[in-house]
C-alpha cells in the first residue's frame, strides 16, 4: 500500500513506471513527472485499464475511493470502463435536450424579430433566474415543482412581475420542446394560479 510520501517522493524516469497500490490500482508515473492513477481490471477475460484522474488533483483517498466503487461495479458484472462511457453519453445527451440548451435555440429563433432590449431582458431573466437551477436538467426530467420552486427564489425578492414574466417565457421554451418532439408536456401550464399577484 502506498503512502501519500512515497507518492511525493517518486522520481521520473527515463520511461513510464507503474508504481502498484493494491487491488490493480497504481500509479503511472511518466517521465514529465507528471502521475496518473490508473485500474487494471479484467472483465469478460480481457485485460483492461481504467483512468482515475491525476495525482495530486486526485488524492490517494479520493483514488482508492474510486476504485471501491469500480470494484463494486465488477462484483455486479458491470464493466466500470463502458459504465463510464455510457454516462458520458448521457450527460451529452442531457446538455443537448437540457432546458438551457433548448431555451437558447428557441432564443436564436425568435430574438431577431424582438427589440435588442425586449431580447436582452428575456435572456437575462433566463440566466440570471432560471438556468442556474435547471438549465442542466433534461426537459423530460423537469417537474411543475421545480419551474415553481423557481418562480418563488424571484418572488422572495419582491418581484412578482418579473415572476410572471419568467413564468411565460418557461411556457414558451417548454411550448417550443413540445413543438419541436423533444417533451410530451409542458411542466409550466398548470403554474399560472399559484403565482403572487402583480400590484
Amino acid at each position: 500500500m502506498l503512502t501519500k510520501l512515497q507518492i511525493d517522493s517518486l522520481k521520473p524516469q527515463s520511461k513510464a513506471v507503474r508504481i502498484f497500490d493494491g487491488r490493480g490500482l497504481y500509479i503511472e508515473l511518466q517521465p514529465s513527472g507528471s502521475r496518473y492513477w490508473r485500474f487494471k481490471y479484467r472483465f469478460a477475460g480481457k485485460e483492461r485499464r481504467l483512468a482515475f484522474g491525476v495525482y495530486p488533483d486526485v488524492g490517494l483517498k479520493d483514488a482508492r475511493d474510486k476504485l471501491d466503487e469500480a470494484r463494486q461495479q465488477l462484483k455486479a458484472g458491470i464493466d466500470p470502463g463502458e459504465q463510464r462511457k455510457i454516462a458520458k453519453l448521457l450527460q451529452v445527451s442531457n446538455t443537448e435536450t437540457g432546458f438551457e440548451a433548448i431555451a437558447r435555440e428557441w432564443f436564436a429563433m425568435h430574438s431577431p424579430k424582438w427589440a435588442p432590449g425586449h431580447g436582452s431582458k428575456i435572456i437575462r431573466r433566463l440566466e440570471c433566474d432560471i438556468f442556474p437551477w435547471i438549465g442542466g436538467r433534461a426537459m423530460e426530467s423537469i417537474t411543475p415543482m421545480e419551474v415553481l420552486a423557481c418562480l418563488r427564489r424571484i418572488e422572495a425578492r419582491g418581484a412578482n412581475e418579473t415572476a410572471h414574466r419568467a413564468y411565460q417565457n418557461c411556457g414558451r421554451v417548454f411550448r417550443y420542446a413540445v413543438a419541436t418532439g423533444r417533451l410530451s408536456r409542458d411542466p409550466s401550464r398548470d403554474l399560472a394560479d399559484a403565482l403572487a399577484p402583480v400590484i
